[in-house]
């Protein structure tokens, strides 16, 4: 787990220090599917500056995340890079605004935060591309590789009083 001592760097306020480490970035699962980080262990920029009374931290960090398409369960990858930041009052009560939730025991835990920035930064939908088509709902094939219809296709009986009032209207 990559973390960083904050005693250990006996900052001052107005000083800062830019610290270079290698973050562990556990895999992903939205909507049921396993999204990967590619590598596994990413490097990260951490700058943390001491200001009267509360310490700023800047976390940058380049990821890949590979898995499933959303819509046709390919082959999808998501390029993200990433920055956040976070203020760290320790007198502030736990819950405030002025009290990160990644500070604990003196100690910054950066591989929480940097996953947490990640998936902050991911879009709605990952997709194997911005036109992928999906698949099909009646037969299940893939509308990338095979666009077709089903113009044979019986509508469901229950749909019957919309299909009414379509004509209607």
């Amino acid at each position: 787990m990559a973390a960083i001592d904050l005693r250990r760097l006996r900052l001052r306020p107005g000083e800062a220090r830019r610290l270079e480490l290698d973050v562990e970035l556990e895999p992903f699962v939205l909507g049921g599917q396993r999204y990967e980080a590619l590598p596994a262990t990413v490097p990260a920029t951490v700058d943390v500056t001491l200001a009267t009374g509360a310490t700023v931290f800047d976390l940058a960090l380049h990821a890949r995340l590979v898995g499933p398409c959303m819509r046709c369960l390919g082959h999808a990858e998501v390029e993200l890079d990433v920055g956040a930041r976070e203020l760290h009052d320790p007198d502030a009560r736990p819950g405030d605004d002025l009290r990160s939730d990644y500070v604990r025991d003196g100690r910054l835990e950066v591989d929480a935060w940097a996953r947490d920035a990640i998936a902050l930064g991911l879009p709605d939908q990952i997709l194997c591309r911005s036109d992928c088509a999906g698949l099909c709902p009646v037969c299940g094939k893939d509308l990338n590789a095979e666009p077709h219809e089903h113009a044979d296709v019986e509508l469901d009986p229950r749909w019957s009083a919309l299909e009414d009032l379509r004509d209607r209207l």
